[in-house]
């Protein structure tokens, strides 16, 4: 008996060594090369010789050309002193994040460990924040690369997360045609993005485009956006958010589909507005939902480079230029290495921008709880 159970044991194992790991194994092999690769190009100088590859070890070069050497305006931005205003949303943000701060620590309910994440975290903001006003709230400031993707990536969450709620709150609704026009909310989630971005390249021209009558009509016939930085950067989020929406409006519509809705009748009949029937019981029940998806874009806004690259190449001069459109053109002029240590910013940012996120809302659901 024992040794049939041993038999079978080891049987197991053998399918388990046979069939799992070896897929285990290939698939760690074709992640973990990548990075390790990108990490030694990242600290390396790679030169094409006729015949031959060199590649010499530089150290932090890269990273120090991006963040304090000749490609600091470019990555970073042109800093200058900021205005007053600049300096009211700087010493607001500090003390904000201080109050929340000793709030924490009187609550006695935070760690050690944990108030020390908090101080580090306020700290990165207040970075954050300097930088900010420094290149968009100071007299002859320019963003770099670095702000002009957190700008596309909060700015389109936001418009995205807006439309994308008040269109499935309407396709809720018991209207005509509504199964029509839950199909064609989805259709600019088929168009692949460089499809999206020709399409917008298209649109927005004022000389021969499709809306050209109607530009004429509102006395833009000769209007560009590429000239204004800001416009320019509002046409790609713009395209993006025509393009996301639908995303974020198909997944909010199956979570309002699943609500309970006698609750929420009842409610109205116990004499609660609409507006209080969506803040207290509409919106707490989508929040789970709703916070995986802005993490999903967050995550995907970061890695923006369709729309810039094909709508404006990146310009007016850098104005579009995201971190991956950087890391990509530095790529084609076989610049690898600092290609490559832009993308372990990008992906450090990402990973600080994401765990603070999810931990600010992990904190809300648990008091919501």
């Amino acid at each position: 008996m024992a040794t049939d159970t041993l038999g079978a044991w080891r049987s197991d194992g053998a399918a388990r060594w046979l069939f799992i790991w070896p897929a285990v194994v290939l698939i760690l092999a074709l992640s973990l090369f990548p990075l390790v690769a990108s990490v030694a190009l990242s600290v390396s100088k790679l030169v094409f010789n006729p015949g031959s590859v060199d590649l010499d070890f530089i150290g932090f070069f890269n990273y120090q050309e991006l963040l304090f050497g000749r490609e600091k305006s470019h990555f970073l931005g042109v800093l200058k002193s900021p205005t007053a205003i600049g300096w009211a949303i700087l010493i607001g943000t500090i003390a904000l994040a201080a109050i929340a701060w000793v709030r924490a620590a009187r609550s006695g309910r935070v760690s050690p460990v944990g108030l020390a994440l908090r101080l580090v975290g306020g700290i990165v903001l207040a970075g954050f924040v300097w930088l900010l006003v420094q290149t968009l709230a100071s007299e002859g400031g320019r963003p770099g690369s670095l702000v002009v993707t957190l700008i596309f990536v909060f700015g389109g969450i936001l418009l995205q997360l807006t439309l994308g709620l008040g269109l499935a709150m309407l396709a809720v609704q018991l209207v005509p045609w509504r199964r029509f026009f839950r199909i064609l909310f989805l259709i600019p989630l088929t168009i692949t993005p460089v499809g999206v971005g020709y399409m917008f390249l298209m649109m927005t021209d004022t000389s021969k485009g499709p809306f050209e009558p109607l530009w004429v009509a509102l006395g833009l016939r000769n209007f560009t956006w590429v000239t204004d930085p800001w416009l320019a950067r509002l046409a790609v989020i713009i395209g993006d958010t025509w393009q996301w929406t639908p995303f974020v409006f198909i997944v909010l519509l199956a979570a309002l589909e699943s609500l309970d809705q006698e609750v929420r009748e009842a409610a109205l009949v116990d004499g609660a507005s609409r507006w209080q029937s969506f803040r207290h019981i509409t919106m707490p029940a989508l929040l789970p939902v709703t916070t995986t998806i802005v993490l999903i874009r967050i995550i995907e806004g970061f890695k923006i480079i369709d729309m810039p690259n094909i709508l404006l190449g990146g310009g007016p001069g850098t104005a579009t230029q995201s971190m991956t459109l950087q890391a990509y053109i530095d790529w084609n002029t076989l610049n690898l290495g600092r290609s490559a240590a832009i993308a372990y910013l990008l992906l450090i940012l990402v990973s600080v921008v994401a765990t603070v996120y999810v931990s600010f809302v992990r904190r809300r659901v648990t008091e919501l709880a």
